[in-house]
């Protein structure tokens, strides 16, 4: 006779619900010239994991555009009508990291930029479209981007850094001191240039393009590579401490092995091997 009541088949298993897609990355394009902000916009919308909720035409626009959308990406040229992306800048990094985004290649420019709190500084002709993309996704999280000029002006910084360091002798106050090390750890709401951004000499004209440092010669591994880039931004062993959760001896270690594979003995100099700058860095054509 068969058995009418309900048998005991032990708990049901349900699957588990799927996880919640990642909202895109919201990105405000900054430029006073339509066209390139219309490229921009176009270029970056076309990628599933980012959308661009705002355009501005000069600083002033851009500000109020993030005061309302609250972005998580602000891409910046440097100089716009009214208020320019310099003075915008220590507005602008308050609310979502800034990739400076401009055809504008002095040195002076781009270390104000980046004392002043950028993420990252692309000068027009020397990236890609997916390199563009990639440092976007990157800046977020705190990885730093540079095309060649302007990871030779923060090189020239670093090594302007170290020089003052080993000639000052006379027990006045050393970069180290002031800055920790970290040449862009100086106050950016100070003014840092003598000369206003309108005094500089203007320079548009589009570089020839430069491919990316190849760096899969130099064998290093996923961690030692976030390092790096945290040296090459100009952190301390402290700030790259504190930005990857480990102690500063794991780090020091880390970096001892990263200076053997570079073939290096300072900072300034793996830096420049690591940003492609050195005179013996191949690069990938792209």
């Amino acid at each position: 006779m068969p058995d009418d009541q309900p048998r005991n088949r032990g708990p049901l298993h349900h699957p588990l619900p799927a996880p919640a897609p990642t909202p895109p990355l919201r990105v405000i394009v900054a430029d006073d010239n339509p066209v390139v902000r219309a490229g921009l916009t176009a270029l970056l919308s076309g990628r599933e994991d980012i959308t661009v909720v705002a355009e501005a035409a000069d600083g002033r626009a851009a500000c109020e555009a993030a005061d309302r959308h609250r972005p998580d990406v602000v891409l910046l040229d440097v100089r716009m009508p009214g208020v320019d992306g310099i003075s915008a800048l220590p507005y602008l990094v308050g609310i979502a990291p800034v990739m400076m985004l401009t055809y504008s290649r002095e040195s002076e420019i781009v270390q104000e930029a980046l004392r002043r709190g950028a993420g990252g500084y692309l000068v027009h002709g020397e990236f890609t479209a997916d390199q563009l993309v990639t440092a976007v996704r990157d800046v977020t999280q705190g990885r730093a981007h540079f095309t060649p000029t302007a990871a030779g002006a923060l090189l020239a910084q670093l090594r302007e850094e170290e020089r003052r360091d080993a000639v000052n002798t006379n027990g006045s106050a050393t970069a180290h001191e002031v800055y920790g090390s970290n040449p862009l750890a100086a106050d950016v709401s100070s003014p840092i240039s003598a000369s206003p951004l309108s005094q500089l000499q203007p320079s548009v004209a589009q570089s020839s393009s430069f491919g990316a440092p190849d760096r899969s010669r130099f064998r290093l591994s996923a961690r030692e590579a976030e390092i790096m880039d945290l040296i090459a931004s100009g952190m301390n062993n402290q700030q790259i401490a504190a930005a990857c959760f480990i102690s500063e001896k794991t780090v020091k270690n880390h970096i001892n092995r990263i200076f053997a594979k570079l073939h290096s003995t300072s900072r300034s100099e793996a830096a420049a091997k690591w940003l492609g700058t050195a005179p013996d860095s191949p690069r990938e054509l792209g």
